[in-house]
């Protein structure tokens, strides 16, 4: 927590005691339903929480805007994000029930009223969002053609509606088709840590 603190010093009591209270019920609910590697269970706050929150640095969503986390597994991006902005509506999909009981379980726990979890494939998810976001979840032209019907036309945020992908490594090939106004940040310079090196933010308007 002194980790998500030192980037987001602004946070509010109960955003505390909800980011506080996710290690102990992702430990617990990892013991029964396996979302996050065992052996990274301890990285929790850096390696998931932290990483879904450096989406925040590239976006402040306002108030109002729907944000749909396609491929959430247990609640990632989707849940620290909706921690971070109460006044936004996320809706959560998988394709796997068991990680969107976890998801639900966690959301519930702490009461997350804006955070809706679903069981969900991508091809049937009807509804209208300011941004999609995701973790690594296919290649970005695979995302695009499944989830670009899903982007609302209504503008409410200085960066125009989109999708936001969490990936590393090489991006070059997928990010290819898009090369003329895809947006690729670097998360290192958000934060410095050894572990964000070679991991990025892609942006693509819609």
């Amino acid at each position: 927590m002194r980790q998500i603190l030192k980037y987001f010093p602004e946070l509010a009591e109960e955003q505390q005691r909800q980011l506080e209270a996710l290690d102990a019920l992702y430990r617990d609910w990892n013991a029964k339903i396996n979302v996050i590697s065992r052996k990274d269970i301890d990285n929790l706050y850096e390696h998931h929480v932290l990483h879904s929150l450096a989406i925040a640095k590239l976006i402040h969503f306002r108030p109002g805007t729907k944000i749909l986390d396609f491929g959430t597994g247990g609640g990632f991006p989707g849940i620290p994000l909706a921690i971070l902005f109460p006044e936004c509506d996320f809706k959560l999909i998988d394709g796997t029930g068991k990680k969107i009981r976890v998801a639900q379980e966690v959301s519930d726990a702490i009461g997350l009223r804006n955070c809706h979890p679903v069981h969900l494939r991508g091809e049937e998810e009807k509804g209208k969002y300011d941004f999609i976001v995701s973790r690594a979840v296919m290649p970005l032209p695979d995302l695009y053609k499944m989830m670009s019907k899903n982007i609302a036309k209504e503008q409410r945020n200085a960066l125009p509606n989109g999708i936001i992908c969490l990936k590393g490594g090489d991006l070059q090939k997928e990010t290819r088709p898009f090369r003329n106004i895809v947006e690729i940040s670097d998360i290192n310079t958000f934060f410095p840590e050894e572990w964000f090196k070679e991991k990025n933010i892609i942006y693509l308007p819609c």
